[in-house]
């Protein structure tokens, strides 16, 4: 029987299922077409397309899509992460930095490989009761190769006590 992070996982992976989440809790997203590309404990893929939806006025990928399909690719792994701890564990964007190196012109997949760490920081959360933050690379490439944008999203992980408010588990609920 797969454990709570291999069924989000799965679920994230279901393009009809990752699309009904994106209308219901990422709309812009939706929007803008992203689509989970791979998603494992360690590595998340997330494509943004380039076309009307997503271009700036100087005819390549508006770096807002871009942010968004990296921010993505970073907080499917903490989504996973919060639900493989199966505790109640808020999580939330602390801190983004980019540097763009290409215009993006096409298609671009931002991967991060950060789960491992992501996933240490969610476990030092509900083992020290403190925040704990996590520093997650998500480098976008085009078809062949070339990087357009590095990102760094930075994630903050915290225990929450019984009946307090909202964050954590992401969208699908088990």
């Amino acid at each position: 029987m797969p454990n709570a992070a291999e069924t989000f996982r799965a679920r994230m992976r279901n393009p009809l299922l990752f699309r009904s989440f994106l209308f219901a809790k990422l709309p812009l997203a939706w929007m803008a077409g992203l689509r989970v590309e791979h998603l494992d404990a360690t590595r998340c893929d997330v494509s943004v397309p380039y076309g009307w939806r997503t271009q700036n006025p100087f005819r390549s990928t508006y770096f807002a899509a871009q942010s968004m399909a990296a921010e993505l690719s970073t907080g499917a792994l903490a989504m996973a992460a919060v639900q493989e701890a199966g505790n109640r564990i808020s999580m939330l964007v602390v801190g983004m930095t980019a540097g763009f190196q290409k215009r993006a012109t096409e298609r671009a997949t931002f991967r991060c490989d950060d789960g491992e760490a992501v996933t240490a920081a969610v476990l030092q959360a509900m083992r020290t009761g403190e925040p704990a933050t996590v520093e997650a690379e998500s480098v976008g490439t085009l078809p062949d190769g070339t990087v357009v944008a590095r990102f760094t999203v930075t994630w903050s992980f915290k225990a929450r006590g019984q009946g307090s408010g909202a964050g954590g588990q992401g969208g699908f609920e088990t």
